[in-house]
């Protein structure tokens, strides 16, 4: 994997006042944009990436907030801004009907882009998208176990050795791969002003802000609306976004379940060489 000064990055303007970055990934031929879970960045994607590097040309965003973006104006995030960044991004590259692959937050963003802008993308590959269905009428729930987690996490390491073994010794990042676990050390987290210690880009503050904007999303309820070629590969897990795939799938056009007991709700950057193996598959690559 190359080292971050290696891999080309442009700016691209979304909305909010929100500079987005865009990483330039390589590989030859069709190009496919990479879109990354809530927490995480573009350059987790390229141990998957490099498995694609021969039928693809590789493209990730950092979503506001996350990596090198910035975060937007008013500190909203809610998932309607992703959707947004994802529109931006097929506008900067001038690309029709492009293919496109996303994890969790990542998948629903893609999913919010082409209900919003019909023909956007021309096959689409989501890892257990985070698209709920609407909850009871009733009381708004005011508990969001994800976002209290993420709110207490560590924020800060003496230097990325540290954060990696910390990180490789407990759930839930613990079964990442080691090329993207490494990628996630390396590149989501930043020297501080004063140089002895590393931090996140994506802080705590910010990570549990992104999960609570998933609250109140409608693309559930809009899915008859996304009519390209969609597969949605779910994991072994037995609660949680790998239990909502089916309905997904039922709710979509062209949609396609794909299973992969093996995994868990992080299995792009588990098994990136079986992963880039369904994408290229799914997205009729090569």
């Amino acid at each position: 994997m190359p080292p971050a000064s290696q891999v080309p990055v442009r700016d691209v303007l979304s909305t909010d006042g929100v500079t987005l970055a865009l990483h330039d990934l390589g590989g030859d031929g069709a190009p496919v944009l990479l879109c990354h879970p809530t927490g995480f960045l573009a350059m987790t994607w390229a141990p998957l990436a490099e498995h694609l590097a021969d039928v693809a040309h590789c493209w990730a965003l950092d979503f506001r907030g996350h990596g090198d973006s910035t975060a937007p104006t008013g500190r909203d995030f809610g998932w309607a801004g992703m959707a947004d960044d994802v529109l931006a991004v097929v506008d900067d590259l001038g690309v029709a009907g492009v293919r496109a692959v996303g994890h969790s937050m990542g998948g629903a963003a893609l999913l919010m882009a082409e209900q919003r802008r019909a023909g956007t993308f021309s096959h689409l590959w989501l890892f257990e998208p985070i698209v709920l269905p609407a909850g009871p009428a009733g009381p708004p729930v005011r508990s969001n176990p994800l976002a209290e987690a993420a709110a207490r996490r560590r924020p800060w390491f003496p230097d990325r050795d540290t954060a990696y073994a910390n990180f490789a010794a407990k759930p839930p990042l613990a079964t990442l791969d080691p090329a993207a676990l490494r990628a996630y050390v390396d590149h989501g987290l930043r020297d501080t002003p004063d140089g002895d210690a590393v931090e996140l880009k994506c802080t705590p503050e910010v990570e549990a802000a992104v999960f609570r904007g998933s609250v109140g999303n409608p693309t559930f309820d809009h899915l008859d609306r996304v009519r390209c070629p969609t597969t949605v590969a779910a994991s072994g897990d037995r609660e949680g976004p790998a239990q909502l795939a089916p309905r997904i799938v039922e709710r979509l056009p062209d949609g396609r379940l794909e299973r992969h007991p093996n995994l868990t709700h992080f299995g792009p950057m588990e098994d990136p060489a079986g992963m880039a193996a369904a994408v290229r598959s799914a997205l009729e690559l090569g």
